[in-house]
């Protein structure tokens, strides 16, 4: 196997293990639905919706996307358009280091979840 090739396995594999650990979120009360979807030219978007019982989403997501020379990678939690958590975007020159970042993204999208969600179904009550 090529260079790029071994590369485009790396960021398949990669996404799958974003896109499983933020599918792996829960909640008793909430319904979520999981996403993953590519975007234009180079970049790919994965992670999960909640619909709390009031109708308002909440998103986690994870993104990576090639352009000018580097990957660049981001992290948020968003409520109806609001910032919950934004990670500061990362753009690295190599591969092996973008997928290391998104790796580390995924955890710290889905570490404050709960919490988050019990937060936020406070508020409906």
């Amino acid at each position: 196997m090529d260079s790029e090739s071994l590369a485009a396995a790396g960021l398949l594999t990669a996404l799958n293990r974003a896109s499983e650990i933020l599918a792996e979120l829960r909640h008793p009360f909430v319904r979520s639905e999981r996403f993953s979807y590519f975007f234009p030219p180079a970049g790919a978007r994965t992670g999960a919706t909640f619909i709390l019982p009031d109708g308002r989403e909440v998103r986690f997501e994870v993104s990576i996307a090639a352009s000018g020379g580097a990957f660049h990678v981001a992290g948020a939690i968003m409520a109806e358009g609001e910032s919950l958590l934004d990670l500061p975007r990362r753009s690295l020159p190599g591969v092996s280091d973008a997928l290391a970042v998104l790796d580390d993204y995924a955890g710290e999208v889905a570490a404050p979840a709960g919490r988050l969600i019990d937060q936020l179904l406070d508020e409906v009550v």
